[in-house]
């Protein structure tokens, strides 16, 4: 058994596994992680790969390999997982006992809407600021909005080394770059656009518009299969 560590958005995992898992699985694993613990708040003890499965609409040999590469226990036979054991060694395979703290640039609305989401702190993610052109005398959902020029200062003195950049388009790269001088080293990018940084900089980028633009391809088409 050995240490491995990889990225989930803009979160470091260690992964202890003599498992290769790999890249496409790990970003499953918080998934299954969320659909486990909303079955447990309502009740249920026991829970088969086929119903994780069924439920999550994935394949069902898949869900096996994956939690076979997590559980320190397999399932019982017609009866599956007992719910927390599972939980706990999906926890405990993400690292949730680490916290990783984080700024956010740009509290804007898609600032705010981040800054607002509670769902974070079960993944161990914690943002302790924000920093925008426009500071705030008084806390934005709960944290304090600083002018861009104490970045540096405060993440070095907070010893932050993530980021998250939800600015417009045409403020990312600048705002990249001086997070990159502050010592980022990990960046959560919402931005409409893609930032360039120096090598050995992590960037995550999420295109809301692509996803969108991907959700609405598959509508299409699965009307016109039933249209058929």
């Amino acid at each position: 058994m050995f240490d491995r560590y990889y990225y989930i958005g803009l979160r470091k995992v260690r992964a202890m596994s003599a498992v290769n898992i790999s890249h496409q699985a790990l970003n499953r694993m918080p998934c299954y992680l969320q659909y486990l613990c909303r079955e447990r708040e309502m009740g249920r003890q026991y829970i088969t790969a086929t119903a994780i499965a069924e439920a999550m609409r994935l394949n069902e040999v898949q869900v096996r390999k994956d939690i076979a590469s997590v559980s320190s226990r397999p399932g019982k036979p017609m009866v599956g997982f007992f719910l927390p054991d599972l939980i706990a060694d999906i926890q405990r395979f993400l690292g949730e006992e680490n916290v990783w703290d984080a700024v956010l640039v740009g509290a804007g609305s898609m600032g705010r809407a981040l800054m607002s989401y509670t769902g974070f702190a079960a993944y161990g993610l914690n943002i302790v600021c924000a920093f925008d052109i426009k500071p705030q005398k008084e806390p934005v959902c709960g944290r304090m909005v600083y002018p861009m020029g104490e970045m540096e200062h405060l993440c070095r003195r907070l010893h932050v080394r993530m980021g998250i950049l939800t600015t417009p388009a045409s403020a990312a790269q600048s705002a990249c770059d001086q997070m990159v001088r502050s010592g980022i080293i990990a960046i959560w990018n919402f931005a409409p656009t893609f930032v360039r940084v120096p090598e050995g900089i992590l960037v995550q980028n999420e295109l809301l518009a692509s996803s969108a633009a991907v959700l609405l391809r598959q509508m299409q088409e699965d009307e016109q299969e039933l249209s058929r």
